[in-house]
């Protein structure tokens, strides 16, 4: 399989070189404990109770005091990408990027990132009056198979209506793992699912909300999905309606972010595909540093 969109998402990742990917979740990946492992973090001074197996008698001697070796214990993890494959996400964004290109760049941005740990990845997402789910395997090729399955779902000819409230409770009923678990969305999706379903799904997993912008009715050339053709000028250049407009979708978003806030879930929201790399950190640091607001 050619390696379409990795080759897309390394492109858009070289400028963060000098960023530490690896450990980005940190904090939720690495605990040092005392004992053996595989990976050797640093040497302390040996207090009652350890293990003198671990000594290390050489560093002591240079020392003059009885130093143990610690470890770190890597903890690989479980992650879920929950897709929205709604006919909303063949529009564009409010900065007229597409949706979809920015949903498929998300989570491969993700998934490289994740998979340089080692972790296992997954993704759900319905497909027409089917739910698809792919098993949890590790590797670039499993990313990329997940990509060119979702890019072919969110295509002209299987327009459908999407339930996330579904796919959640999917994963609640029949996943018995705990992951952290990365829902890629628009607003109409975000709002759809219920409160209980947020409780739910935030006591037994990690997760986090990537929200893909809409395009405003009003403006220039825009295109409604639902009835499939353009929206009058008489619309798009009356500044009254773009107020109203504005304000309306702030209110949702806004009351929505805060439903969210309250189960602690990050959310974030992406409006152009050049800003997916930053977002996507600036999401991951926050959820590392548990900053909700």
């Amino acid at each position: 399989m050619k390696m379409k969109y990795i080759t897309k998402v390394k492109a858009n990742l070289s400028i963060y070189t000098k960023k530490k990917t690896s450990n980005i979740l940190e904090g939720s990946y690495n605990s040092v404990y005392k004992g053996k492992s595989m990976n050797f973090e640093d040497l302390r001074e040996y207090v009652v109770g350890d293990n003198v197996k671990d000594i290390d008698w050489k560093a002591s001697s240079r020392s003059n005091k009885i130093l143990i070796k610690q470890y770190v214990a890597e903890k690989k993890h479980n992650i879920l990408f929950i897709l929205d494959t709604g006919k909303k996400m063949l529009a564009d964004t409010k900065e007229l990027d597409s949706k979809k290109e920015i949903a498929l760049m998300v989570t491969g941005t993700i998934s490289y990132i994740v998979d340089k740990h080692g972790d296992s990845i997954s993704a759900i997402y319905n497909s027409n009056d089917k739910i698809k789910l792919f098993p949890f395997k590790t590797g670039l090729y499993n990313i990329e198979k997940i990509l060119n399955s979702y890019e072919k779902e969110i295509s002209e000819e299987r327009e459908k209506e999407n339930n996330l409230e579904n796919l959640i409770n999917y994963v609640l009923k029949f996943i018995r793992r705990r992951m952290i678990i990365f829902i890629v969305t628009d607003i109409n999706g975000m709002s759809n699912i219920s409160e209980s379903t947020l409780r739910k799904l935030s006591l037994l997993h990690d997760v986090m909300l990537i929200n893909i912008s809409d395009a405003l009715m009003t403006g220039y050339n825009a295109y409604d999905v639902d009835q499939e053709d353009y929206i009058p000028d008489y619309i798009l250049e009356d500044e009254k309606l773009k107020e109203i407009e504005m304000e309306i979708k702030t209110k949702i978003y806004e009351e929505t972010k805060e439903r969210f806030k309250k189960y602690k879930i990050v959310t974030t929201t992406i409006n152009k595909q050049k800003d997916i790399v930053n977002d996507v950190f600036k999401l991951l640091e926050r959820r590392k540093h548990a900053n909700i607001n």
